[in-house]
């Protein structure tokens, strides 16, 4: 049995208010036209998301809703900035709260937490080009899957996972890719 762990970071926030606290932050326009791009990859990469679970920090928010608004969220304040043990536990809190334990998850969080989870959960064994990519950096609105050899989600711990999808929006749309 397998259990498949999607990771979605946040787009690019909104910087312009520097008064603004950092939950509070929106998106910028790029980072709309990144949460919509992604959005689309999402949808066509045809995973049907069993559970999706979100911090509740606002360019969070504006990232679902601009790229996945027919999925509805279960947002958890654990999850803004939260480390990697923390996401974790926040994943195996919900989902074995269910009557029946789902057999995908999205996290949509933030950075470092969010490749901190997948260099945790990805073995030495089981690195691919995938994973040196990702190990180098997990830019904004980028959408990573992880297939996870377990039986249940109490049983996610370091090691168990492949990484068999890792999408950013530059590979998507050269409009979004690195600014000089």
């Amino acid at each position: 049995m397998t259990k498949i762990l999607g990771l979605l970071r946040h787009a690019k926030s909104d910087w312009d208010d520097t008064a603004q606290r950092d939950f509070d932050r929106t998106l910028n326009d790029r980072g709309r036209l990144g949460a919509e791009t992604i959005g689309n990859h999402i949808r066509e990469h045809g995973i049907a998301w069993d559970m999706l679970i979100a911090s509740p920090a606002a360019r969070v928010v504006a990232t679902l809703d601009g790229a996945l608004p027919e999925l509805e969220a279960i947002f958890d304040k654990r999850l803004y900035l939260a480390s990697s043990d923390t996401i974790l536990e926040t994943v195996e809190a919900h989902a074995m709260a269910r009557d029946e334990e789902p057999d995908t998850v999205l996290i949509a969080a933030h950075n470092p937490g969010l490749q901190e989870v997948l260099l945790d959960l990805v073995s030495p064994a089981r690195e691919n080009d995938l994973f040196k990519e990702a190990s180098v950096k997990f830019p904004t609105a980028t959408f990573a899957v992880l297939k996870c050899d377990i039986e249940s989600w109490a049983d996610l711990k370091n090691y168990c996972a492949t990484l068999v999808h890792f999408a950013r929006p530059r590979d998507l749309n050269p409009d979004l890719g690195p600014q000089f």
